[in-house]
């Protein structure tokens, strides 16, 4: 996998960039992976992966139940499952499955781009992920969402979160940030855990360690613990864009995210 970093070098404790052009795909049964965030760039709690499924074709990896999983669809449509629930999945659509549980996701007409994130919860295991002995849901965390939720639609700058720790998820966190011209998402760094977050729409500028970063769809950054990190529209102008991105972290600890400030 080719990893540009452009300007930032290749220090891994400062950070990563990654240009999803850049991205080797290789094939995996009927769909096609390519590495994202892994231990070569120095993550220790969490993987990403982009998977692309081709039209009429299903991801369901049969190593799931092993840890949590997140996906997110950039592109294309089509169908998702957690355990026993279904649900349409599209552009912007989340899913969630927790440790223990399968999923799967199906392209409709043409193909479909998601991005997945996979975690072993290190410390407090996982909720409740069903009834024992059959595998059903109960109640417990979300499975589907989107990031087009009225609080991202209508409270921009914001970092609106899908899934947290402190709704139940033992790990992963993934949040929708959305910015008009000029806005910002705070920079700091969170000392208890490693965030990766990409471009969903519109071009803006990732804040990494010590610089900003200029990226568009499909692009994004990799922080470690203590790394600051944080995101711009630094555009301006009748023409300009809104700027989307998206991401998550993995906790070491479960209060981790629990303050409501907009940032990542």
């Amino acid at each position: 996998m080719n990893l540009t970093t452009q300007a930032i070098g290749t220090r891994q404790e400062t950070g990563t960039v990654v240009r999803g052009a850049d991205l080797e795909y290789r094939r995996h049964g009927d769909c096609w992976v390519s590495p994202v965030v892994g231990p070569d760039i120095g993550a220790r709690h969490s993987a990403v992966d982009a998977v692309r499924i081709p039209a009429g074709r299903q991801w369901s990896p049969p190593n799931a139940a092993a840890a949590e999983q997140i996906a997110v669809v950039l592109a294309g449509a089509g169908v998702g499952t957690v355990g026993y629930e279904i649900s349409r999945m599209r552009a912007a659509s989340a899913l969630y499955s927790p440790m223990g549980s399968t999923y799967s996701l199906s392209a409709g007409d043409r193909e479909m781009t998601v991005y997945i994130w996979s975690a072993v919860p290190s410390m407090g295991g996982t909720a409740s992920t069903g009834r024992p002995g059959t595998g059903r849901p109960s109640t417990g965390p979300a499975r589907f969402r989107s990031l087009w939720n009225g609080e991202t639609w209508l409270t921009p700058p914001a970092a609106n979160v899908l899934f947290r720790p402190a709704a139940g998820h033992a790990g992963l966190c993934l949040r929708c940030g959305i910015m008009l011209p000029g806005e910002t998402l705070g920079v700091r760094p969170h000392e208890g855990s490693e965030a990766a977050y990409f471009v969903f729409e519109g071009e803006g500028q990732f804040y990494l360690h010590d610089r900003w970063v200029d990226l568009g769809p499909g692009d994004g950054v990799y922080a470690p613990p203590g790394v600051r990190h944080g995101a711009r529209n630094p555009h301006a102008g009748h023409l300009a864009s809104r700027f989307v991105v998206f991401g998550g972290s993995v906790a070491e600890m479960p209060s981790y995210l629990a303050d409501d400030l907009p940032d990542l």
